[in-house]
């Protein structure tokens, strides 16, 4: 196998080993062709069992006094249980068999070493997991699985080791595994660990086997690189440190300040500094970027200004930070090896008809309809003359419409649009066109348009004709301010109303406030000369009694006169 498929294994290792999960482990031991982790973290028996899972691994088995050894050494320091890779699915516990019906997660019941404490609870009630702990001498103890433990072990197996590298008198070698801890003494090292000698500080890392000097891919912890790790054409990974730094000539990855005579120091390379033979140095960048015209720092190279690239149909070029993409145009997707149109019109984009374009679409709207101003996916009524028939409901031909800017108009054939004339409104300071739904302002020579219908004085000499259109309204000249395309054109100049929404509601409640004063004081009045009427009718009642008795006493008192 060669190095460049040693490395890609071992790029695909590092990745499955899961140290990308965030889970770290407090410390770890290997022995033979495995390793066993301890995380120092609070969880219950199915927690701990998922967490070794997404890390590639699995709850540790402890089947011999060798592996018991282990956890002594790991939890040595470490107070609370700790849970192992030991419970009991289902049933009672059974004396006759070898772990008493234990088994481990791996579903069998191999062991041998049986190291239950003489507490063991036989009954069916007793906790079906299993931990251990410093306090307890290490000895497996029943646990209630939803408890919380402090930590678990972790074990990992692996294939394709190393042997250690050759340690020298005075020197000494430290191995970095890829499962996140490290280790001084150990016989067979994992694939993806890395080995740092000192004091020279060089570097190696285990693939497949062998050992590969750094830098390495820089796809893989960065090629061992102390700062960064750069590609570079011809001459494969190498490492660079920042401006004031070098790399160290012996180990060719770890930075410091450059020493007497270095011809890189004077440079201040942002990158990559090359040494000739003859002395000299050189400021040099990695693969996707160029030197700048200061002959020190980098800049980005755009591969895409050259043409050959990305020639299939309907692909583009994206520059990224060191290299290029081809990507498809947009509009289009990519299937298999090519760059196939995308029929938009599948997601009814469009409030009426959609046809599909390569690349794109557009919209279509249905006679007597034109596509709105701010959502061309959308129709709106449209009438380019003065007179127009209204769109009325087939349901209901009582319900019938007209764009804005006209008004309807019942008659014996139908229902029309008339055009409104808002120039009679005096909606513009000095010149208005009418047109059909709307209307343009314009200025005389010697004035410009303002907020769309205000003319104002100005010393600038208009070019071509005396007036000065809105920006965004069409000419005067055209028939109609524009045609029902599936790009709307901007709409024509209206000047704002002189009374606000709010305004107007003012003035029509004062109006009925008005209105009920006037009904209410006539109401009123009548009432009032209603009550006066009958008062007199009946005060001229009352007189006539009395006229009547006046007469009666004085025909008695003739009567009394006469007898006498």
């Amino acid at each position: 196998m060669n190095t460049g498929a040693r490395l890609l294994v071992l790029l695909v290792l590092l990745v499955l080993v899961g140290r990308l999960a965030g889970l770290k482990p407090n410390s770890g031991y290997c022995i033979g062709t495995g390793c066993v982790a301890l995380f120092w973290q609070p969880a219950d028996f199915r927690s701990a069992q998922k967490l070794c899972r997404d890390q590639r691994a699995q709850l540790v088995t402890v089947r011999s006094s060798v592996s018991s050894d282990v956890l002594s050494v790991l939890l040595g320091n470490f107070t609370g249980s700790f849970w192992i890779g030991l419970h009991r699915p289902a049933g009672c516990p059974n004396l006759a068999e070898v772990l008493f019906g234990y088994g481990w997660v791996t579903k069998d019941s191999e062991s041998d070493l049986n190291n239950f404490g003489s507490s063991f609870n036989s009954s069916c009630s007793a906790p079906r997991c299993v931990s251990v702990s410093r306090e307890d001498s290490f000895r497996w103890g029943q646990t209630p699985c939803a408890q919380l433990a402090a930590g678990f072990l972790c074990e990992f197996s692996f294939t394709d080791p190393c042997r250690t590298l050759p340690a020298a008198p005075d020197r000494s070698v430290h191995y970095m595994t890829p499962y996140g801890f490290g280790v001084e003494d150990l016989q067979l090292v994992p694939p993806g660990t890395t080995a740092t000698r000192f004091p020279s500080g060089t570097k190696h890392i285990c693939s497949s086997g062998q050992w590969l000097h750094a830098p390495w891919s820089c796809e893989i912890q960065d090629g061992g690189c102390e700062y960064k790790c750069a590609k570079t054409p011809g001459d494969g990974p190498v490492c660079f440190c920042p401006p004031g730094q070098t790399v160290n000539h012996a180990n060719r990855v770890s930075c410091a300040a450059p020493g007497p005579g270095d011809p890189c120091a004077a440079l201040r390379c942002q990158q990559l500094c090359r040494e000739a033979e003859d002395g000299s140095a050189r400021c040099a960048c990695e693969h996707g970027l160029k030197l700048a015209e200061d002959a020190s720092s980098c800049v980005d190279v755009d591969e895409c200004a050259d043409p050959r690239q990305c020639p299939g149909e309907n692909f583009r070029c994206v520059n990224t930070q060191l290299g290029f993409a081809c990507v498809c145009k947009v509009g289009y997707k990519k299937h298999r090896d090519r760059c196939v149109d995308v029929d938009e019109c599948v997601s009814a984009p469009c409030e009426h008809t959609c046809v599909n374009t390569p690349g794109s679409y557009t919209c279509a709207c249905y006679h007597g309809y034109r596509p709105a101003d701010k959502a061309p996916n959308k129709c709106e009524l449209f009438c380019g003359a003065e007179e127009c028939p209204a769109t009325c409901d087939p349901n209901d031909p009582r319900q019938c419409y007209c764009p804005d800017g006209f008004l309807s108009e019942e008659r014996r054939t139908g229902v029309f649009c008339l055009d409104i004339d808002e120039c009679s409104y005096n909606y513009c300071d000095q010149d208005c066109s009418n047109m059909p739904g709307s209307y343009l302002c314009s200025c005389s020579t010697g004035y410009k348009l303002v907020d769309l219908y205000r003319c104002v004085e100005t010393d600038e000499e208009p070019e071509g004709s005396g007036t000065a259109p809105s920006p965004s309204a069409p000419s005067p000249s055209a028939p109609s301010p524009r045609a029902p395309t599936s790009v709307p054109d901007p709409g024509p100049t209206r000047r704002p109303s002189a009374v606000t929404p709010m305004g107007l509601v003012g003035i029509i409640v004062c109006v009925v406030l008005l209105i009920v004063l006037v009904v209410f004081g006539l109401h009123i009045g009548l009432s009032v000369r209603k009550k006066s009427s009958a008062a007199e009718r009946k005060a001229a009642e009352d007189e006539t009694p009395s006229l009547n008795k006046v007469t009666s006493n004085t025909s008695d008192t003739s009567d009394s006169r006469d007898n006498m």
